[in-house]
């Protein structure tokens, strides 16, 4: 036991090992389970399996092998997490930025932050949550589901259980989104093109896999307009989570030794220089898809050792609010940011 109590620089590699190899034997599970057309149709990612199937595990089995595992899970869930958001800047180029116009980022901007000041609002004043869920679960319908709350927890430091919790709303709700958004286009047609319902999916939906599955079921039109603008929403991430560590700095108690510095999430920081370095096309092609790969595969990890340390009995303590708050935020991105989408495109029109 004495070794868990070293600091991480000197711990020995046989100290990370097995829970590293844990982790990622779930990430491959997931990324195998994810590869079945029926199951990516339905805006399953990877990160979204591996977080459910180290639950299963998790309240399982390992309950029984968590001493040695414990430190290669931790700094999964710790440091795996911070490079794969680091190496989401691969994904993204700002070029999409011009892509979508001035009207586009508009759209994008006042839906993230309506929704995450709604999620601030309901979760703390009208359902009487702690701030962490109410944060953790803004993030993730405001930004881009699964990862906006991976990179959220680090700046907020909340505790994994309620993690668990907003990454089962953003599960529930994006799925439901990926059948709603198709069925109700026809019925709207008048006001929206298909470019038009595709940034309106792209600035109001969770997961960047649930965008592409709707936007497939519209229009091919629709779903590179949904990408796109589901793209730039993922850029605003590192902005917000600097304004987070801001909002955190200034809640902390006065006798606290947060209240003299702010956290600053350097990640996210590096996370905005590798996507100003991946707009000027240094590499090739076949280097990016490798890294973003690799960066599928630590999140999926990270994921994974989150749902190892999740305990059902944690869930069942959080109760039917957090569902609830998840709710009605997913009803304000639909009929809220649809109007935003409507209003911006009249006027720009």
């Amino acid at each position: 036991m004495t070794a868990l109590t070293l600091p991480t620089k000197h711990r020995p590699l046989r100290h990370f090992a097995p829970g590293l190899a844990l982790t990622a034997v779930l990430t491959g599970a997931a990324l195998w389970a994810g590869s079945f057309p029926a199951i990516a149709g339905a805006g399953f990612s990877a990160l979204t399996l591996a977080i459910l199937f180290g639950m299963v595990i998790g309240n399982t089995v390992y309950p029984k092998i968590w001493q040695p595992c414990d430190g290669g899970v931790i700094f999964a869930k710790q440091h795996l997490l911070r490079l794969g958001i680091i190496l989401y800047g691969f994904r993204l180029t700002f070029a999409q930025i011009a892509d979508v116009g001035v009207g586009g980022i508009v759209i994008d901007v006042l839906t993230l932050s309506s929704t995450f000041f709604i999620a601030c609002f309901l979760g703390q004043k009208v359902f009487g949550l702690d701030k962490h869920t109410s944060w953790l679960i803004g993030a993730g319908s405001s930004i881009c589901g699964a990862a906006a709350i991976l990179a959220t927890e680090p700046v907020v430091k909340a505790e994994a259980s309620k993690v668990t919790v907003a990454v089962a709303t953003v599960v529930i709700f994006g799925t439901i989104a990926i059948f709603l958004y198709p069925a109700i286009y026809p019925f709207l047609t008048q006001w929206f093109t298909p470019e038009a319902y595709g940034i309106y999916m792209g600035s109001t939906m969770h997961e960047v896999a649930q965008v592409v599955a709707a936007g497939h079921a519209v229009s091919p039109d629709a779903e590179n307009a949904a990408v796109i603008a589901k793209m730039l929403r993922v850029m605003m991430l590192a902005p917000f989570l600097l304004f987070l560590a801001a909002r955190v700095k200034q809640l902390a108690p006065a006798n606290s030794g947060e209240k003299s510095k702010i956290t600053i999430p350097w990640f996210a920081i590096l996370f905005i220089l590798v996507a100003v370095f991946n707009s000027f096309h240094l590499l090739p092609k076949a280097v990016v898809d490798l890294l973003v790969t690799l960066d599928t595969v630590l999140l999926a990890m990270a994921m994974a050792a989150l749902g190892l340390t999740t305990h059902v009995s944690a869930l069942k303590k959080a109760g039917a609010k957090p569902l609830l708050m998840a709710l009605m935020l997913f009803v304000w991105l639909i009929v809220g940011g649809g109007a935003i989408n409507l209003a911006i495109h009249s006027l720009l029109a």
